[in-house]
């Protein structure tokens, strides 16, 4: 159980991140911000006379020989005076993280999640589990997002994905002498945005990773190549096969984006200098935190 809890705090982060494989097609084209040519991770900033804030996109687990961490990249965060992430920085390693996730994913008494689905999907999921070596009752007692969250990092892991050498580690320790810590969301409500999702959406979710098992790590090999290319066109192009059911990419993504873009508005009036570290799902494609911020009448520079 604790390695599915630990799994499923993961895949919270991945999916976040707007790096998860779910859902169908929402029916919006996905088209990226500007970009200019880069040898690295992608780096934007917005600033005003007296306040600069960076904003820079995260994978949040990574393979342990991948190597990105630029003179650009450390540059501004060695000028920043606060390091702002998703959530606090030690959230996930909280037991009673462990303790929320329980009380939130449980199905109630009597119910299960095979039953939940239909003979087909149930035969395609029970085939997904035995591919990472889990049997097919080993989520009967959870809610179809916790399933899905746990399935969306276990290929990953095993094929050398390694959430210790997720970008969010290598920032924090580069930032301990120097910055401040603030972060946009707690980890209640993150879980909240898979546990609110509709049933329908959450099954779906659980079903397009299950789909497609064979196919995650590849596509993930891929959008891990153009973060590091620094290439939001192919970022955006990839999460636009992917995000694929209008509920949970306004759940995870768009809504939440649009609430950042008015934290990052309202934080231009304190001056100093904030780097802002969250996933790079959520600075690529349409509807993005630049296309908000856009929308405010506020300029987003390409850094690198």
């Amino acid at each position: 159980m604790k390695r599915f809890l630990l799994a499923s705090c993961t895949g919270i982060a991945l999916a976040l991140g707007g790096c998860a494989t779910a859902g169908a097609q929402d029916t919006e084209t996905v088209t990226a911000t500007a970009s200019v040519p880069s040898s690295g991770p992608a780096l934007w900033k917005v600033a005003d006379e007296d306040t600069t804030i960076y904003l820079f996109g995260t994978v949040h687990v990574l393979p342990t020989d991948v190597e990105w961490y630029d003179e650009d990249i450390a540059a501004a965060l060695e000028s920043a005076d606060t390091l702002v992430t998703e959530i606090p920085a030690d959230a996930m390693s909280d037991p009673a993280l462990q303790g929320a996730i329980m009380q939130k994913a449980m199905l109630p008494e009597g119910q299960t999640l095979r039953a939940m689905l239909s003979d087909e999907d149930r035969a395609v999921y029970e085939t997904a589990l035995g591919k990472v070596g889990l049997p097919p009752q080993a989520f009967d007692r959870f809610e179809p997002w916790f399933a899905g969250m746990t399935l969306s990092v276990l290929p990953l892991v095993q094929k050398g994905y390694d959430p210790e050498s997720g970008v969010e580690k290598v920032v924090e320790a580069a930032a301990a002498k120097t910055a401040r810590r603030a972060a946009l969301e707690t980890v209640g409500q993150q879980i909240d945005f898979f546990d609110t999702l509709p049933v329908d959406s959450q099954t779906e979710f659980l079903m397009a990773l299950a789909r497609d098992m064979d196919g995650m790590v590849a596509m993930m090999d891929e959008m891990v190549a153009e973060w590091l290319e620094g290439d939001a066109d192919g970022l955006a192009e990839i999460m636009n096969r992917t995000m694929t059911d209008a509920a949970v990419a306004a759940a995870l993504l768009y809504n939440r984006n649009e609430r950042w873009a008015e934290w990052i508005d309202e934080r231009l009036d304190q001056p100093g200098a904030v780097f802002v570290a969250v996933g790079a799902g959520h600075l690529a494609g349409q509807k993005s935190v630049q296309d908000y911020l856009r929308s405010r009448d506020i300029e987003v520079t390409r850094v690198q």
